[in-house]
């Protein structure tokens, strides 16, 4: 790979590459020197604890360099382009920047101005491959397998760069997909993308995995739903909606009581944390594919 952009990137040999590597170095401790010498550069113009963090440790696990940079409290303050940020920025040489934008399309400009590999870490309502690639790694590890896995995706679909990645990773893999949720979080034409849809969150019934997302109600110019009160009532996940064995996800953070139940969040079928641990080791395994000139499995001393 050049850039990691979009799971559309990827071929499903790539996602199986991808995930056998991060099977390997799930778990290691110690750092590795695949990318000894390297500057891995977090470039975040969105907030970020997750991403931004499993990132970083990430980079540093396979000993590179990293430098953060936030959007507060930099030139873009002053009104600086992202062109002339990432133009400054690769004046250090990096060899990785990482980018997550509110603006659809933005880690597509960041890699025609860098000699860099880019990531997307998140694009506005488009990708969000690195998410998408752990929470498949995070099923195929709790349920041993991905081809013919039922995935019901629940909530706000239409404002989610995770569940379009999801959906596209998913069909992918051999598995299959239903969104779920009120009509007006549902897009247009999303079936297109390998899914079906429904409206009722009864239709999560058969699902193996109930994928929870947040409602991002920063990114709502108007009202989706009547009121959050009623949303939770109809589509939030609560345990009286699940059947016994359903695994439960969530990309976080999470709005507790609003799409999913404290009790669902922290019971014994939630693969939440699961998620958090296994994006550390995928996303170290994208920039190792990436950036590395042979597998990391060597410990530095």
């Amino acid at each position: 790979m050049r850039h990691l952009l979009s799971i559309g990137d990827l071929s499903r040999d790539d996602v199986e590459r991808i995930l056998a590597s991060a099977d390997r170095v799930a778990g290691i401790d110690d750092k590795l020197p695949s990318l000894k010498g390297k500057l891995v550069l977090t470039l975040f113009f969105e907030s970020s604890t997750r991403t931004a963090s499993s990132f970083e440790l990430a980079a540093k696990r396979l000993s590179a360099d990293t430098m953060s940079f936030k959007a507060a409290g930099s030139s873009v303050e002053k009104g600086e382009s992202l062109k002339d940020t990432v133009l400054t920025l690769s004046a250090y040489d990096p060899a990785a920047i990482v980018v997550r934008h509110p603006h659809i399309g933005a880690p597509q400009l960041v890699a025609r101005w860098t000699e860099a590999a880019v990531v997307n870490a998140g694009d506005g309502k488009h990708q969000h491959p690195t998410q998408a690639l752990l929470d498949l790694f995070t099923m195929q590890q709790a349920l041993g397998r991905l081809e013919g896995l039922h995935v019901a995706i629940v909530g706000d679909v239409v404002h989610s760069r995770v569940a379009r990645s999801l959906i596209q990773a998913l069909a992918l893999v051999g598995a299959h997909t239903r969104l779920v949720g009120p009509p007006t979080l549902l897009p247009t034409g999303i079936e297109a993308l390998g899914c079906d849809t429904a409206t009722e969150v009864e239709a999560i019934d058969t699902a193996d995995v109930v994928y929870v997302l947040r409602m991002q109600r920063e990114r709502m110019e108007s009202a989706f739903v009547p009121s959050l009160r009623e949303y939770a009532a109809r589509w939030g996940i609560t345990p009286e909606r699940l059947r016994p064995g359903q695994k439960v996800m969530h990309p976080g953070p999470i709005n507790r009581g609003v799409e999913i139940d404290g009790r669902v969040a922290d019971g014994p079928d939630s693969l939440i944390l699961e998620q958090v641990r296994a994006g550390l080791a995928v996303r170290m395994a994208v920039l190792q594919d990436l950036l590395a000139a042979r597998p990391a499995l060597e410990v530095v001393a």
